[in-house]
């Protein structure tokens, strides 16, 4: 195999180098190569040393010259940091102060505002306290008099609760129970119209076999008739019921009032008024002075109407007597008119007569007036006419008076003509 070589021109020369010389040659290169490096890179590392020996010292002093500034710029933010502090103050104090003012301005408005807006608020607020506290005085004066009524009213309740055992303790009493019995009957006698002296007698006697008969009342009727009444107060039963404690004992009073009660009618049926008195009906009225003491009654005993008329005896209340003596009065009415019937029809043509005269004198009167006009009416046209000329004529001349002739009108009105037959 033949030796390589290569052929290098150089200088215009051509150099052929053998395999040889080219690997001395790259040997040598590569030695100078690695010679180079290594020199290089020993100055390099001396440089780097002094790089780095000279980055230390700028690094030290860039450090204390960072420092001082630091210290520096601290100082100065500081002392600018006081400095805006101290104007941001002043600036605010001043933006405050105006912003004070103007917030002073617009809440003294609002006050006012809202003091004029409150105002009627605040006046019905005070009326309404008056109002109140009059109100309360008010009330206070009503609750002290309501007392004082209560008060009033509890004393007279128990004056009344003593007056009414008063009562029930003299209704007790036969004498006393028939006179109020009587004076009952004698009020609806007169509440009805009948009068003491016309119409009825009371406690009148007549006497019979029997002995004298004595009834509380006669009514007088139209057409000379007479009614008999007869007062009886049986309340000694019902008393005792109305204070019973419990409800049999009101029972057993109550049937026992009952039983009084259809006593009276047989006393009363056995003494026969209708027989004694010609004018009377065959009955007789026995008035008990309370509608309560009879429905008590009937409550008890339902046949006792039934047994009062079988007995020719009719049971009035102060309600039932007060329509049949109404009824009475009316008829005494009627019988009154009827008895004065003639002396109306006198005194009607009596009254007509009269009349009759008076047209007659008051025709005359009316003829006397025409005639007084017609004479007054020619002495006036006369007057017009024979003196009102005259009298002119003084007053062309120059005369004067105090007052002026007056001119009087004639009257056209005649008086209106009676009739010529009176009435």
């Amino acid at each position: 195999m033949a030796d390589a070589a290569i052929s290098i021109e150089v200088g215009g020369r051509l150099i052929q180098l053998s395999q040889d010389a080219l690997t001395l040659a790259a040997a040598c290169f590569v030695a100078g190569g690695l010679l180079s490096w290594f020199i290089a890179h020993i100055v390099y590392q001396k440089r780097l040393v002094g790089m780095q020996t000279r980055l230390s010292v700028e690094h030290a002093a860039t450090t204390q010259a960072l420092e001082d500034m630091e210290q520096r710029f601290d100082a100065l933010s500081l002392k600018a940091l006081q400095q805006n502090h101290q104007v941001f103050m002043n600036l605010a104090i001043q933006s405050f102060g105006k912003y004070q003012n103007v917030a002073e301005n617009s809440l003294l408005q609002r006050e006012q505002a809202m003091a004029e807006l409150v105002k009627p608020i605040r006046e019905a607020l005070d009326k309404t306290e008056k109002q109140v506290q009059l109100m309360e005085k008010a009330r206070s004066e009503a609750y002290g008099a309501l007392s004082q009524q209560i008060k009033e009213l509890s004393q007279s309740q128990k004056d009344l609760q003593g007056e009414t055992r008063n009562l029930v303790t003299a209704l007790r009493r036969p004498e006393v129970r028939g006179q109020w019995g009587e004076i009952t009957l004698k009020r609806l006698v007169e509440l009805a119209g009948m009068t003491d002296h016309c119409d009825f007698y009371e406690q009148e006697h007549t006497a019979t076999k029997e002995g004298a008969l004595r009834p509380d009342m006669i009514v007088r009727m139209p057409g000379n008739r007479e009614v008999v009444i007869d007062v009886k107060t049986p309340l000694d039963a019902y008393l005792s019921a109305v204070e019973a404690a419990d409800e049999a004992q009101r029972k057993h009073h109550l049937h026992r009032h009952a039983v009084n009660v259809r006593g009276r009618v047989k006393e009363l049926s056995g003494k026969a008024y209708w027989s004694q008195f010609k004018k009377s009906p065959d009955f007789v009225i026995l008035f008990i002075p309370g509608d309560q003491f009879l429905t008590a009654a009937l409550d008890e005993d339902r046949s006792l109407l039934e047994n009062a008329m079988e007995h020719k005896v009719i049971l009035a209340t102060p309600t039932s007597l007060m329509a049949l003596l109404r009824a009475i009065a009316y008829g005494w009415r009627q019988e009154l008119l009827t008895e004065n019937a003639e002396e109306i029809r006198k005194l009607g043509e009596d009254m007509y007569l009269r009349l009759a005269t008076f047209s007659q004198h008051l025709g005359k009167v009316g003829r006397s007036l025409e005639s007084s006009v017609n004479h007054y009416n020619k002495a006036l046209g006369s007057f017009q006419k024979q003196v009102l000329p005259g009298a002119a004529r003084f007053s062309e001349m120059g005369i004067k008076t105090k007052k002026e002739v007056q001119a009087n009108e004639q009257i056209e009105t005649t008086p209106r003509q009676t009739d010529s037959d009176p009435l």
